[in-house]
């Protein structure tokens, strides 16, 4: 299978970072600067996807589309953003977990069909796509990209019904997966969440006008107030009339991604029930503390996602915090290697330890995860070698990842995650720490708020959706 393919498959263009962010949805109803707005939402998101990002207005008559690859500040000049008038619009960030990286994948997806023009921005990933892409095919289906998510934009049209909530109902029904989106028509904005709500998906307001986005840090940089979130299975329909909800699907559980807390919320946002991500992050530090406490001089992060546990654990141990590696926020997706070979260089161009800090100290290093293990790897070694550490103790503030995600993040396949493969004492050895301790499964569930309503098939194989007509051995090969 070829069309349904995750970027785990190509080399990474970053090698600091082993899992990578899936995509970030913004729209806007009712308001002059609609597209403004969305600019400024996608660029409060631009930690969720870096490849290509995407803006679709209306007003009220027709739609105006304008995307690129790249970043959105770069993408969305003052002459670009003035080609995208109107009272609404919504926008998209990707990061391919599925179909490449190329412009045609970059979403909004605009379609036309019979009851008008349609686009649509999709947070979360399909698992049964390659079956319904198939379906759809032999129906005379023509498709334009190899996103999973113009699958859904075909049901759509394929769909029977009166109106666009009809077919939308229709086409989701057939849907396994993960899924916030937004669709956009020139009269409405509509907001659909899946059923065990993967994806964090919330609603706000500024000025009168309605805001639906990913996470609650695009609200506050548009000084927009957070309502509520949109509940899992709710489509939210916004027009002139105002706003009504209908209970579109139905589970009967609830599965929310429990990496947006250990990595992929940004640490101001609020999701999930309105939590806090950075002081969830930083009770992960004082349970890891707790769990696995080690005599040392110094705490330090592995920046930036490491930081919240990193200030927790020191709390709660008492050991002093502090930097002892920089982080260089300005390196672009690529870079050129020297010709000449540089010891830990891919991790050097992003990270720099502070070798009077760290020199003849016993150093804890907290990270949120280990993925492959190679990154860590490189990380410890600069760190003693470098740095001049004496000892070096790796804490994580996650379990061990042991399975692949199919729900929206892109991660390794089984045979690439160390975790899956390795007892903890041999990850250890390879990554050369004096020691490592990742945090309980059951410390998470101590510290997440209803626990039991979370994902965490990445830590214990036990995936809350199924793959329908695929085994999970199938689906991993496919998406590799």
């Amino acid at each position: 299978m070829r069309f349904l393919k995750s970027s785990s498959c190509h080399t990474p263009a970053n090698p600091f970072y082993d899992v990578r962010e899936e995509c970030g949805i913004f729209g806007v109803f009712n308001h002059a600067e609609a597209s403004n707005l969305t600019y400024l939402g996608l660029y409060a998101l631009q930690h969720r996807g870096q490849e290509g990002a995407g803006i679709c207005s209306s007003d009220g008559r027709q739609l105006y589309i304008e995307k690129s690859m790249g970043l959105v500040a770069d993408i969305f000049t003052e002459k670009r953003l003035k080609r995208l008038p109107g009272y609404m619009a919504i926008g998209h960030n990707r990061y391919s977990t599925a179909g490449s990286s190329v412009l045609k994948n970059v979403q909004p997806i605009v379609a036309n069909f019979a009851l008008g023009p349609l686009a649509l921005a999709h947070n979360g990933n399909i698992v049964n796509a390659v079956e319904l892409r198939r379906d759809l095919e032999e129906q005379g289906a023509i498709f334009q990209s190899t996103s999973d998510s113009e699958v859904i934009v075909h049901l759509i049209a394929h769909a029977k019904g009166n109106d666009p909530y009809e077919r939308i109902i229709q086409a989701l029904h057939k849907v396994s997966g993960a899924f916030s989106l937004l669709i956009l028509n020139e009269k409405e904005l509509i907001a659909v969440r899946d059923p065990y709500g993967v994806r964090p998906m919330c609603l706000g307001e500024v000025d009168g006008a309605y805001v639906v986005t990913s996470e609650t840090c695009a609200l506050d940089l548009i000084n927009a107030a957070y309502i509520r979130d949109i509940e899992p299975g709710e489509m939210l329909i916004i027009d002139e009339n105002g706003m009504r909800s209908v209970k579109a699907l139905t589970s009967c559980k609830k599965a929310h991604c429990i990496f947006e807390f250990i990595y992929f919320s940004r640490p101001d946002s609020y999701i999930f029930g309105y939590q806090n991500v950075n002081e969830i992050r930083k009770e992960f530090g004082r349970q890891l503390a707790r769990e696995a406490p080690v005599d040392a001089d110094l705490v330090i992060p592995v920046p930036d996602s490491g930081v919240p546990a990193a200030i927790g654990f020191s709390e709660e141990s008492g050991i002093h915090f502090d930097f002892g590696l920089i982080r260089n926020h300005y390196v672009g997706r690529t870079f050129i290697e020297p010709k000449q070979s540089i010891r830990h260089f891919g991790v050097k161009i992003k990270l720099n330890p502070v070798k009077k800090l760290l020199e003849g100290k016993r150093v804890i290093v907290v990270d949120d995860s280990i993925v492959r293990g190679t990154t860590s790897k490189k990380i410890v070694k600069m760190i003693r070698e470098v740095g001049g550490a004496r000892e070096v103790h790796l804490r994580i503030s996650s379990p061990p990842t042991i399975g692949p995600c199919f729900y929206g993040i892109d991660t390794p396949t089984r045979q690439e995650l160390i975790a899956s493969t390795h007892l903890i004492e041999e990850i250890r050895k390879f990554v050369t720490a004096d020691s490592l301790a990742y945090m309980s499964i059951e410390g998470i569930k101590r510290i997440v708020p209803d626990s039991g309503n979370f994902c965490r098939a990445c830590f214990d194989n036990d995936y809350p959706i199924g793959f329908p007509g695929e085994h999970l051995e199938q689906l991993e090969f496919m998406f590799r």
